[in-house]
């Protein structure tokens, strides 16, 4: 008898969206294969909800803040539910880039120069200052330390540009991540059930890969599966993406996002909830692989329901 999945999708975040999309897409395979599915968003009905429907797993599709920061998945423990993705600590850590970014560094394992501005405290002349003293050189990416789909990113080329980013992400945001811009390849690495799946490589015709390049299909961007990379160096990323991925105690499915340049693959972060949508990499990845959307589900909840309590008790 197949079991029933309960997907947590919606949400109150930025990506609620996406979210959306991807609990949608995910539900589609699952009844195709038999699965008794319930779709519903993380409101005060959901408790109620849970007890009603009684399901086998939770698939966790939420993207965000509540969605993939420790918020939801403390809400799950107490209901003693297998579910997917990373637990408690891994979610925080992971959506923490500051946090995040100390255990790559403490696990030898290559990120940008960073500066942590608070908004009680910036202060343009003191954080050139800064930036001369870490020598982090322009361009410089400033971003929130909490968000994900690259939502609130801007690349500046200058410290005026940067004086007039701050200012703007300030107002919804009391702290924020000054990043050294690394150039050359974008390239993302998959890791599932603490297994390399394998990596793709992105060239944007926007400035990056932001949001509307990983949404939108108008934004055209070039995807190349496996990336460009020789047998050596592919087999490199896929096992600092594999080491990213234990050093932050992740489980399910989790995406390091990389640059590629100088021969050196620097982590600028790890998304431990990867989106499932039509558009989205972890599919595609897995797609070449030799694994189907619904496989690709099938492992992620086969390590929710063998390995989570487990691991976690």
């Amino acid at each position: 008898m197949k079991k029933k999945i309960l997907i947590l999708c919606g949400g109150v975040s930025k990506e609620r969206l996406i979210s959306l999309e991807t609990g949608k897409q995910v539900a589609i395979e699952l009844k195709k294969n038999k699965y008794k599915v319930l779709a519903c968003e993380p409101d005060n009905t959901l408790l109620k909800k849970i007890k009603l429907f009684k399901p086998n797993i939770i698939f966790n599709a939420l993207h965000g803040q509540f969605g993939e920061d420790g918020y939801i998945q403390a809400f799950l423990e107490t209901q003693k539910i297998p579910y997917t993705h990373s637990g408690v600590i891994a979610s925080s850590i992971a959506m923490d880039k500051i946090i995040s970014k100390k255990i790559f560094l403490k696990n030898n394992i290559l990120t940008p120069k960073f500066l942590v501005l608070q908004k009680s405290l910036f202060n343009i002349s003191e954080t050139k200052r800064l930036l001369v003293k870490k020598k982090i050189k322009f361009p410089i990416v400033v971003k929130p330390i909490n968000e994900g789909s690259s939502l609130g990113v801007k690349i500046c080329k200058n410290i005026l540009d940067l004086n007039r980013s701050t200012k703007v992400l300030f107002k919804k945001y009391d702290q924020l991540i000054l990043e050294q811009y690394i150039g050359g390849q974008e390239i993302q690495a998959a890791v599932i059930n603490r297994n390399p799946l394998g990596a793709i490589e992105l060239i944007p015709k926007r400035l990056f890969y932001d949001y509307k390049a990983k949404y939108t299909k108008a934004a055209k961007t070039k995807h190349i599966m496996p990336a460009n990379l020789n047998k050596n160096k592919y087999n490199e990323v896929l096992d600092i993406a594999k080491q990213a991925h234990k050093a932050l105690g992740c489980k399910g499915v989790s995406r390091s996002d990389f640059k590629f340049f100088n021969s050196k693959f620097y982590l600028l972060e790890i998304n431990t909830q990867p989106g499932m949508t039509a558009l989205s990499l972890v599919p595609e990845i897995a797609r070449h692989k030799g694994l189907s959307f619904v496989n690709l589900v099938e492992l992620i909840l086969l390590d929710a329901s063998i390995n989570r309590w487990k691991n976690a008790h």
